[in-house]
């Protein structure tokens, strides 16, 4: 069995960007084990109208290395598509056409081996390497592949509140929208429940072909309001190098406070979206009522299915005006995000593996878990630890530049260490 230097397990943007960092370093040899058959980034989210919430600089590669062949530009160059990209002056790629560049970059490279589910990882403490063992889908061949160091980028789940856990029917989470499309549309009604992107994107796509005779359409959302992401530069200085030294460096306890309070600044919702969604009422309005509901301030509680009359029904609370309500729909959205989960295949080393108070991976500056400090890297997951840059897809090849560092013991794509105009910590002594 042959020795890699690194084993990434998951094929999302991190790493598949970490593989085309690698890809060019002679002195690393990376294996990259992937579930499905092959890349494909949020297939049930890729509406025609999608954008990134992240300019094009934000590509698998770009922030390292401007000159990499697998940069989002390059892609459109060989698809011959780059002087269209030019004309259409958008800094945001459609989602759609991002999905593709990526499986284009995956096509290129020799060390992703799709179809190989994870089962189990083990810890040689003598030899001083993991074993990854896996399945491969399409034969049920068991397999182990050795390597010194591993980079998690499993991704994160959809998350189904406690009240919809085990709901029966064709109740469906954001993930799976598109093919459930048009069952959806054949009801008499539709709710949508969340507060962020998706639930905004599926909002509109349904409104757009809302009509007489049509289905009634509920947006059913916690927030007290529909927040915009918030954009503005000096904002997106907390995804700087400077801003995660300072929040890493906070007590545990202030960072999971700041981490409940900024996720209005990844979670939020694309102002141009927002206002094409009022655009879109106001224009159904013109010719009389519009057959749609937007509840704000209201949790959802509870929730039953009746599969005789095939409907739900949502025990919904007021916050403000501390108010319980029912809603009754045929359709039924959960667009509820995405939460991290501890992989079961790294319960054999757990014990090495650190910790935080609250059960969660301690993940170090440099983003590695395990307890020598640069034997387990962690890819996204880390938001209680490294703050908003953990799921920003523009922060993955400064992370990727970091975890590089880390396996070889020197630069190889340098890491910016201050790039900010703002300080976020307290300056020590007097100042003038």
């Amino acid at each position: 069995m042959s020795t890699h230097d690194f084993i990434a397990i998951g094929l999302g943007p991190y790493n598949l960007g970490l593989a085309c960092l690698t890809e060019p370093i002679d002195e690393l040899d990376g294996l990259f084990l992937e579930s499905r058959p092959d890349f494909d980034w949020h297939p049930g989210m890729l509406l025609d109208f999608a954008t990134l919430q992240t300019p094009f600089m934000a590509d698998l590669v770009t922030l390292a290395d401007p000159t990499s062949p697998y940069s989002f530009l390059n892609y459109l160059k060989e698809s011959g598509r780059l002087y269209s990209f030019y004309i259409r002056e958008m800094f945001y790629p459609v989602r759609e056409e991002y999905n593709a560049y990526c499986r284009w970059a995956a096509a290129r490279l020799c060390g992703i081996r799709f179809g190989h589910e994870v089962t189990r990882v083990s810890y040689d403490e003598t030899e001083g390497l993991y074993t990854v063992h896996a399945v491969t889908a399409a034969t049920g061949e068991r397999t182990a592949h050795r390597a010194r160091h591993l980079v998690l980028g499993t991704g994160t789940p959809p998350y189904v509140p406690d009240a919809c856990q085990g709901l029966g029917g064709d109740v469906i989470h954001n993930s799976g929208y598109l093919p459930a499309k048009e069952s959806l549309q054949a009801k008499d009604s539709i709710t949508v429940v969340g507060s962020g992107q998706s639930a905004a994107e599926i909002y509109y796509d349904l409104l757009a072909d809302t009509g007489p005779g049509g289905y009634r359409l509920n947006w059913v959302t916690r927030s007290p309001r529909f927040f915009p992401l918030e954009y503005t530069k000096l904002t997106l200085e907390m995804t700087s190098p400077e801003y995660v030294d300072y929040f890493h460096g906070l007590p545990e306890e202030t960072r999971y406070r700041l981490e409940a309070e900024q996720k209005g600044l990844f979670k939020g919702i694309d102002a141009e979206l927002i206002n094409s969604i009022f655009d879109l009422l106001y224009q159904k309005s013109v010719k009389g009522p519009v057959p749609t509901r937007l509840l704000t301030n209201t949790a959802l509680t509870t929730a039953a299915y009746d599969a005789t009359s095939g409907t739900y029904t949502l025990g919904l609370h007021h916050a403000e005006q501390e108010r319980d309500f029912t809603l009754i729909t045929e359709g039924l959205v959960l667009a509820t995000g995405y939460r991290y989960r501890i992989p079961a295949f790294l319960e054999p080393v757990r014990d090495r593996i650190r910790w935080d108070c609250r059960g969660r991976f301690d993940v170090a500056r440099n983003y590695s878990i395990d307890t020598t400090g640069r034997g387990i890297f962690l890819q996204n997951g880390s938001t209680h630890t490294h703050s908003i840059t953990s799921p920003d897809l523009g922060m993955g090849p400064y992370r990727n530049s970091w975890i590089i560092r880390e396996l070889l013991g020197r630069d190889v794509y340098p890491v910016e260490k201050a790039i900010a105009f703002q300080e976020f910590g307290a300056p020590e002594g007097v100042i003038a």
